[in-house]
C-alpha cells in the first residue's frame, strides 16, 4: 500500500508516534534535553536529504534504530552555532 503525503507537517504527524518513543528511549538513557524536533531534524538534514522516494516503514526504522550517541552529536554541534546572550534584567546587586 503506497501512501503519498500532502505536505511535511503531515509527515511529521504521521511519524510522531515513533519519534516519542525513540524520545522516551533518549530520556531513559540520560539524554533528557533531546526532543521529537531533535530527532526528526537530524534524520531530516542527514539520512533523508539524499533518500528518494523513502518509504514510511524507513523512516520509522531509522526513527527507532539511530544510535542516540548520533542523536546527541548533532544536537550539540547545533548548541555551538547558537548565539549565547548574557541576559542582565531581573538581576539586583546588593
Amino acid at each position: 500500500m503506497e501512501m503519498e503525503f500532502k505536505s511535511v507537517s503531515e509527515l511529521y504527524q504521521r511519524v510522531l508516534p515513533a519519534l516519542r518513543t525513540k524520545k522516551h528511549e533518549l530520556h531513559k538513557n540520560g539524554y533528557t534535553y533531546l526532543k521529537e524536533e531533535d530527532i526528526w531534524n537530524y534524520l531530516k538534514e542527514t539520512k533523508w536529504s539524499k533518500s528518494v522516494d523513502l518509504f514510511l516503514a524507513d523512516m520509522v526504522e531509522d526513527i527507532l534504530n539511530t544510535k542516540n550517541q548520533e542523536f546527541d552529536r548533532y544536537f550539540k554541534e547545533k548548541l555551538k552555532d547558537k548565539e549565547r546572550v548574557k541576559y542582565f534584567t531581573d538581576l539586583e546587586i546588593i
